[in-house]
């Protein structure tokens, strides 16, 4: 609703982020228990505490003419959606997403609880569905609103680098960036358990 609402103000207090299989149902809200609700898609983990950045960019080409020396229209050419963030754990789950598909093996040549991860001379495209979710905690603790975000087709764009210092924890960043999934299709959907919605409804 239009107008001074303090109470639209959003503040993404703590998240998670998760990736699935292309494909994997978007988790509708259940019962309250957010794990359950993600049924099918794996949790990232601890993330960096710069959270989330969400970018949407449109590319627009002009439309000059003779009788202007301003553009007399516009045609969309492009649109990026990506999300960048860091992740802090190092796992068979993370590795393989950062650097982009593949698996984490047993070593066999080696001693117990030692692994291998061998990363391909060639790229290859390693097609994702990623989802967000973020909550806005109330004064008090009590449960607020919370926002979901859908990408159901995407990739890893980007990747920063990795680096190792005695006083840092070794991060995994990266940028997802949203795939075309098909005409007709949404590129990404948010979902949100917030009743200020409710009026415009």
């Amino acid at each position: 609703m239009a107008g001074n609402n303090s109470a639209e103000i959003r503040v993404a207090g703590t998240g998670k982020l998760y990736v699935a299989k292309v494909g994997t149902a978007a988790p509708a809200f259940g019962t309250g228990d957010s794990a359950a609700d993600w049924s099918g898609w794996t949790d990232l983990g601890f993330t960096t505490g710069d959270g989330v950045t969400f970018a949407k960019k449109d590319k627009l080409e002009a439309i000059d003419s003779w009788q202007s020396v301003s553009p007399v229209h516009y045609i969309y050419s492009a649109r990026d959606l990506s999300l960048k963030f860091s992740m802090l754990q190092f796992n068979e789950d993370t590795l393989p997403f950062f650097m982009g598909g593949g698996k984490v093996e047993a070593d066999p040549a080696a001693s117990a609880d030692t692994f291998k991860y061998e990363i391909s001379e060639r790229p290859f495209a390693d097609v994702r569905a990623l989802g967000l979710e973020f909550t806005d905690v109330k004064a008090g603790g009590t449960t607020g609103v919370t926002y979901r975000f859908i990408i159901p087709r995407g990739q890893v764009t980007a990747s920063d680098d990795i680096k190792l210092a005695r006083k840092a924890a070794s991060t995994l960043g990266i940028t997802f960036s949203a795939m075309s999934n098909g005409d007709g299709k949404p590129l990404a959907t948010f979902l949100m358990k917030d009743s200020q919605y409710g009026a415009a409804v």
